[in-house]
């Protein structure tokens, strides 16, 4: 028998050893290489440059896959509206520290301008966490893990969603999921409900829109207010919106029987009836002393077909022919925001007026942008995102986009919107640089305001969410000043206004003039002592104060 010396045995047995550790060594790097060419499109790794809290499935992080698309192609220029020394770090900072593999990727020179309106410095800007809009935000939480464009992501399909479909394929359930991980918001009840709301009785539901059950994060909501003879506003409004609207209507006493006819007459007699029965949701409100004769139940108002070769009942039909008149009641403007605010299905909203058409193309690609979740928006800092506005000529038409709106701003046939009625209610930070600068494909954040200084009475519309600061419902449209104390809530919780670029709002054709009126200017004078002397102080009470805030 021949035997081995001890010496080498060992050496032989070492090098077996480590010949099975590469090998061993080798397999894991093969299976983790493997695990990340399956999923790299789909997972959403702690080296991608922040980490989404309290998610159970991860997702892309979309700016990670908008530095890889603007490394490999440098013929994708930067939107040219966009400031990058104000706006957003710059795209080599975040993609060094993305690639270094930080947890938290600090946007600590992200809008390093955009606040210059308030004097003040940023706060440092660090991911929040994740909130949604159950009601249980803490004063001052971030609404939104969120984002705006400025760095080249890539492209999604244009592929149009069947009006009353939200299950979408391809590319648009890519961008559903997407949102939907960021936002992780709590669907809301599609109930139909009787309720008391303080003073007023409130048909919750009462004509829902065909589209059923909504989840939060498929979709944004319009959300708005009307007595019935507004209503030939609604479907040029759904034309361009295309998503859901939720209305509330004020319907005393009288009213009430004309107002279920022009539901009705919009739900099933005009050519766009197809639009209001997908995606309108009517609620109906009327004070506890000015209750109708009879209110039927919502499954008996369609028993009967309506009439259609009857005129449109809101048809030739003035303010003054109103049971609100007649009674001289004053029309709760802001009963009706917050009714059909709450009412909405979904956790962003756009509570607008009526007769305020957006731009189409909106919705979509809003909801794009916050897929795409760049850094600069994921700031400690609440926030909106307020539209333009602008009214133009009554033989006008309506612009379709901003370069239809440019055109019509250079002939004079558009103006900013109340520019000859209350120029500084509604004037917008950086407004003549967002009517100069071009058209963009992507929907972005222009420049980042505070409702301070010269614009500390700005009354701004904007797409917010459930969490904002409701609207005081002791204020009427007729006594004006119906949103400061809103506006004033907003600014002391230090709320950033994310101005949005190539979206706006154009106001039914028809310029507005400065017309004297001694009973709102009475009314008026009645609701700034109202707000003087019993609503600030309370809001001082509830929400505190802040340096340059004012209502």
């Amino acid at each position: 028998m021949r035997f081995e010396p001890l010496g080498q045995k060992m050496f032989t047995r070492r090098n077996w050893l480590l010949r099975c550790s590469i090998l061993i060594n080798i397999a894991v790097i093969l299976y983790i290489g493997s695990q990340l060419m399956i999923g790299g499109g789909n997972n959403f790794s702690n080296g991608a440059g922040f980490v989404l809290q309290d998610q159970q499935q991860p997702i892309v992080a979309a700016y990670q896959v908008a530095s890889a698309s603007a490394a490999s192609s440098s013929s994708q220029p930067t939107p040219k509206n966009l400031n990058p020394v104000e706006i957003f770090e710059s795209e080599d900072k975040l993609s060094a520290q993305a690639a270094a593999g930080n947890g938290n990727v600090e946007a600590s020179g992200a809008v390093a301008a955009a606040n210059s309106d308030a004097g003040a410095p940023l706060a440092e800007p660090v991911p929040p966490p994740l909130a949604n809009d159950s009601g249980g935000n803490e004063p001052g939480q971030v609404v939104g893990n969120i984002g705006s464009s400025g760095v080249a992501v890539n492209e999604l399909n244009n592929t149009q969603a069947d009006s009353g479909n939200y299950i979408v394929t391809g590319d648009e359930k890519e961008l559903e999921e997407r949102v939907k991980s960021l936002l992780n918001c709590y669907d809301h009840d599609y109930n139909q409900e009787t309720l008391q709301r303080g003073d007023f009785w409130v048909l919750q539901n009462y004509v829902r829109a065909d589209h059923g059950e909504v989840k939060c994060h498929e979709t944004i909501t319009y959300t708005t207010h009307a007595d019935y003879t507004f209503l030939d506003n609604l479907i040029p409004l759904l034309e361009r919106w295309n998503a859901p609207v939720s209305i509330a209507m004020h319907a005393p006493g009288t009213d009430f029987q004309p107002t279920l006819d022009s539901i009705r007459y919009l739900r099933e007699c005009l050519p766009g009836s197809h639009l209001v029965r997908a995606f309108t949701t009517f609620h109906i409100y009327f004070g506890t002393k000015h209750i109708p004769k009879a209110v039927p139940k919502p499954q008996d108002v369609f028993k009967t077909m309506y009439n259609c070769s009857l005129p449109a009942p809101y048809f030739n039909i003035s303010s003054g022919h109103l049971y609100k008149a007649q009674k001289k009641l004053l029309y709760p403007v802001n009963v009706g925001r917050n009714i059909a605010r709450d009412a909405a299905l979904t956790h962003f909203v756009l509570a607008s007026d009526i007769e305020l058409y957006p731009n189409p193309g909106l919705v979509k690609k809003f909801l794009e942008m916050i897929a795409r979740n760049e850094a600069y928006l994921r700031r400690k800092a609440p926030r909106v995102f307020p539209l333009s506005i602008f009214e133009v000529e009554e033989s006008s038409p309506v612009p379709h986009d901003k370069t239809e709106l440019q055109e019509l701003l250079r002939t004079g046939k558009a103006i900013p919107f109340h520019k000859r009625v209350c120029a500084s209610c509604h004037g917008v930070p950086k407004s003549k640089e967002w009517m100069a600068a071009n058209e963009t494909d992507d929907l972005s954040v222009f420049h980042i305001g505070k409702r301070t200084g010269y614009y500390v009475h700005w009354e701004p519309i904007y797409i917010g969410t459930h969490a904002d600061p409701h609207y005081d419902e002791r204020l009427s449209w007729e006594g004006k000043s119906d949103k400061m104390p809103q506006g004033y809530a907003l600014c002391v919780l230090d709320y950033e206004f994310h101005i949005l670029d190539n979206a706006f709002l154009v106001h039914k054709p028809g310029i507005k003039v400065l017309k004297k009126d001694n009973r709102r200017a009475m009314l008026a004078t009645k609701t700034n002592q109202l707000i003087k002397k019993i609503i600030y102080p309370e809001l001082k009470i509830m929400y505190g104060m802040r340096k340059g805030c004012a209502i």
